[in-house]
């Protein structure tokens, strides 16, 4: 029976464990046993101890014995290495806390473990949580299950890399620029960047781009990436950015219920020239096609961005952000910190509180565009990533639909979402020339997650599920 598990959805996974058709030990036997056959091969993990898992499942197990009905029951699911899991190491990537071990779970962790979820270990993550790869001076170098030499993209590298090779079902991570929507759509899974502040993050690490990230959710069909939002959404007032209007979980509810023929704009270059290869754009476009046959009703509009908008405009916060966290010991012992993101840090040390008020401003400016464009549109369709993931050994591919790229032109189509706050996901829709994943975007207005979550379903319900990666046999 245990044969199947890493194929399982989360809600079928928990159903058989409340149901005692197995047990929470059977099933992290049987994941820990995958780890151990593929983490060679991947190196998706910062941190794996089978006896973190095992420990966890036997709790969940006494706990459905002592009449408990737990909704995520047994269910595993990895920790990306930005978050807490308490009592394990906790490095954000970096050397300069190869040595910290988390006080305490995460407040998303701390959730999960609550309705049942079992912690299968610590997935690697970019230096800081800000580079478009996984790749990390302290963890190594994290490969893609589609084709080992390639990235999975970042920063949530190891989380995806895990998930797509049948490492547990769900994965926690972060989107602050799109750490999840990237890597999910280069490896062919669903990943969702709520609304700003849907799930709480009040206690772990000091993110240096902490007005612009959430607590993602990735899984491989949208059902499971509600399903686990849904056990996430909350109001802690503990949580500078969490509000009232989060204290009800609505994803699941209206999921499933038949759309009435919404008015979507689909935009190829988010109305900012950004470039993208002519394969990922056809895949794109037919998957749009698709939908308009089914009877979408899909305009091609731009939003009205203001002036500034192009490449990752407000890049500069994350810089400055570095700077002021990490700058000290830059300076102080520059060996403990991966260059690329030295490289950043030296950059933030030249930007003016001046500039810094500009950019905060810039970003209530996006915030107003998504407002008066989604006044008449439901939901904005658009790329993920401009390309199919890339050879190991670079920051980004050094050409986008036939002109050259700088390092950051793989992540031009997902920062402007963290700008305005807005609910954005990732659903696969097809393989470009190179026959690996390709994702389309479906972002909403605040506090739509649950409206674009529906879509979403309805959606792959056309398009299909993204197809298992070779690890998945």
């Amino acid at each position: 029976m245990t044969d199947e598990i890493h194929r399982w959805t989360a809600r079928h996974l928990a159903a058989r464990v409340n149901d005692r058709v197995l047990s929470a030990v059977e099933v992290a036997q049987a994941m820990c046993e995958r780890v151990g056959r593929l983490e060679p091969q991947l190196n998706a993990f910062a941190d794996f101890d089978a006896a973190v898992p095992l420990a966890a499942a036997r709790e969940v197990d006494a706990r459905l014995a002592a009449g408990e009905l737990l909704p995520l029951a047994g269910v595993p699911f990895t920790v990306k290495d930005n978050l807490w899991l308490g009592g394990r190491p906790a490095t954000f990537g970096s050397k300069v806390f190869e040595d910290f071990v988390a006080p305490r779970d995460s407040w998303c962790v701390a959730r999960m473990r609550s309705l049942g979820a079992v912690p299968l270990g610590v997935t690697n993550c970019s230096e800081f949580a800000c580079k478009g790869i996984t790749d990390t001076p302290l963890h190594g170098t994290t490969r893609n299950p589609w084709d080992l030499q390639r990235t999975p993209g970042g920063s949530s590298g190891g989380a995806v890399a895990a998930l797509a090779s049948g490492l547990g079902p769900l994965a926690l991570a972060t989107d602050a620029g799109g750490s999840v929507r990237r890597p999910a759509a280069h490896t062919g899974l669903v990943g969702m960047k709520p609304t700003l502040g849907r799930v709480p993050n009040p206690w772990g690490f000091d993110d240096p781009n902490h007005l612009l990230s959430v607590i993602g959710q990735i899984g491989r069909d949208v059902e499971d990436v509600a399903f686990m939002l849904d056990a996430l959404t909350a109001w802690e007032p503990a949580d500078t950015l969490s509000s009232p209007v989060f204290a009800m979980a609505d994803a699941m509810a209206g999921l499933k219920t038949p759309l009435q023929t919404p008015t979507l704009a689909w935009s190829p270059d988010l109305g900012c020239g950004l470039a993208i290869d002519a394969d990922v754009l056809a895949t794109l476009e037919a998957a749009v096609e698709r939908l308009r046959a089914t009877g979408w009703r899909i305009e091609r509009a731009d939003p009205a961005w203001p002036p500034e908008a192009r490449e990752y405009p407000l890049i500069a916060l994350q810089q400055a952000g570095l700077a002021q966290r990490f700058g000290a010991i830059w300076r102080k012992t520059p060996e403990r910190i991966d260059p690329d993101i030295g490289a950043q840090i030296e950059l933030g040390f030249g930007i003016s509180g001046t500039r810094v008020t500009e950019l905060l401003k810039l970003r209530e400016d996006f915030h107003a565009s998504f407002t008066q464009f989604f006044s008449r549109y439901d939901a904005l369709l658009c790329p993920v990533s401009p390309v199919e993931a890339w050879p190991l050994g670079s920051l980004g591919p050094g050409e986008i639909g036939g002109l050259p790229a700088g390092p950051r032109g793989h992540a031009a189509f997902t920062p402007i979402f963290n700008y305005g706050g807005v609910p954005a996901l990732s659903l696969p829709c097809g393989t470009g020339r190179q026959g690996l994943p390709v994702g389309v975007q479906i972002a909403g207005p605040r506090f739509s997650d649950a409206r674009v979550l529906q879509l979403a379903w309805h959606a792959e319900q056309v398009l299909g599920t993204g197809p298992f990666s070779p690890l998945m046999a």
